[in-house]
């Protein structure tokens, strides 16, 4: 059975995590007294022991929490599950949220010996119940529900939106109408009309969260600004423009102006990502049209639903 070997904190941000015996996990926030605990979806970080046995063992001298981590357990490879997994020690139930993240400012290990396993090999999650944990600790793997709810993302791209000059509608729209139909959104971003930085985000959303499903709203047309189907295209393994189409044709009842959209959708590992007009009406006019029969998608892409076959 996997077992609990450090529990880590930081009373203030930007100082290294110190080893405690023993702590408190607090539902919807984290580790008691650790400064990066909070009400999002990062609230416990957690590496493997092995991995930190396999970085010593190249001649790094490294203590426990120095990547930053919260909780260290031995016999569990995080970086190989999937994220909805929950983890249960004594009263604590914990579910990881995100694997790995994106490094801006490279900490104290990676300057000494040029390398850091946090990004890579280590994971994120929430507290579901909250108690008390101890060094020593057993930890159990359970597999994720697979009953819970589809994920979903939603992206709106606008550069007055951005700067706060104009209000952001569509996105809220978009809201509005996933939950609606039953989606779990875990994220919404508001972003410029910036190609590099969408695509960043796409990659984040896909490769680290895992999210089912993210929608963009925005950046379809023919502005020179208008970037979003060519940041989806270059994220995408594979593209599921039937998607795109029948959205565009679904609204070329509605206005010929419709033509002039540029939206795709595609696929980037097991995530979907669908571009989805600028306007709240159109959005809503989309979604509406898209949302009854998504599902089949999504469950085929997840190997839950069989193929299209009758």
């Amino acid at each position: 059975m996997p077992k609990i070997k450090g529990i880590c904190i930081s009373e203030k941000r930007g100082t290294q995590k110190t080893e405690v015996s023993k702590a408190k996990l607090l539902k919807n926030w984290g580790l008691e007294n650790d400064a990066h605990a909070g009400n999002w979806h990062r609230q416990v970080s957690l590496l493997s022991y092995d991995k930190i046995q396999e970085f010593r063992a190249r001649g790094a001298d490294v203590a426990l929490g120095a990547f930053g981590e919260n909780l260290i357990v031995e016999g569990i490879n995080f970086r190989s599950l999937p994220v909805g997994t929950r983890f249960r020690t004594g009263d604590v139930l914990l579910e990881m949220t995100q694997i790995g993240k994106e490094c801006h400012s490279h900490c104290a290990i990676f300057h000494q010996v040029g390398d850091c396993i946090m990004p890579r090999e280590g994971v994120f999650a929430q507290v579901l119940e909250e108690g008390e944990i101890a060094v020593g600790d057993e930890m159990e793997v359970i597999p994720p529900d697979p009953n819970r709810p589809m994920s979903a993302a939603v992206i709106t791209l606008s550069d007055l939106g951005f700067k706060g000059q104009r209000e952001d509608k569509s996105g809220p729209e978009a809201v509005r109408l996933l939950e609606e139909f039953g989606y779990d959104v875990k994220e919404t971003l508001l972003l410029p009309d910036e190609k590099e930085l969408l695509k960043r985000q796409l990659c984040r959303l896909a490769d680290q969260r895992q999210i089912h499903v993210i929608f963009t709203t925005g950046g379809t047309g023919f502005s020179l600004r208008d970037n979003t189907p060519e940041a989806t295209q270059e994220v995408c393994e594979r593209m599921a423009n039937g998607i795109a189409e029948a959205i565009r044709a679904h609204s070329m009842t509605i206005t010929p102006r419709a033509m002039f959209s540029r939206a795709v959708s595609g696929i980037r590992n097991t995530t979907l990502i669908i571009n989805l007009p600028g306007s709240p009406k159109a959005v809503r006019e989309s979604l509406e049209f898209l949302l009854p029969h998504l599902e089949h998608g999504i469950g085929i892409l997840k190997g839950t639903q069989g193929n299209c076959a009758r």
